[in-house]
């Protein structure tokens, strides 16, 4: 289990990838899971399991989805792996902008 911060939007070059275009369902991870670049193309099924405050209460939709490491979150990163717009969107409502997951490496 861990938790989703803010939605990952890749503004610029991605620490494992540089520029290439790897679609739109990546993420970032958090040290928890980086390991000195090691996630890099590891593929995690992430799943909302709740909310992590009241503006959303109920933030979850019934489905997951399948995401890309691309990036690394930094230090201080309140999360374990920062979506896509797109792939938050697909398990939870964006407006949450933060939630509880599920996640499992696949």
């Amino acid at each position: 289990m861990g938790r989703l911060n803010a939605m990952y939007c890749p503004a610029t070059s991605s620490s494992c990838y540089g520029f290439q275009d790897d679609g739109v369902m990546i993420a970032a991870a958090s040290d928890v899971i980086w390991e000195n670049r090691a996630a890099c193309g590891r593929s995690y099924s992430v799943r909302c399991i709740g909310a992590t405050n009241q503006g959303v209460p109920q933030p979850c939709k019934d489905t997951s989805v399948v995401v890309k490491i691309v990036d690394y979150c930094p230090p201080g990163c309140q999360g374990t792996i920062d979506l896509s717009q797109e792939a938050f969107s697909a398990i939870a409502n964006p407006d949450a902008g933060k939630i509880k997951i599920e996640y499992t490496q696949v």
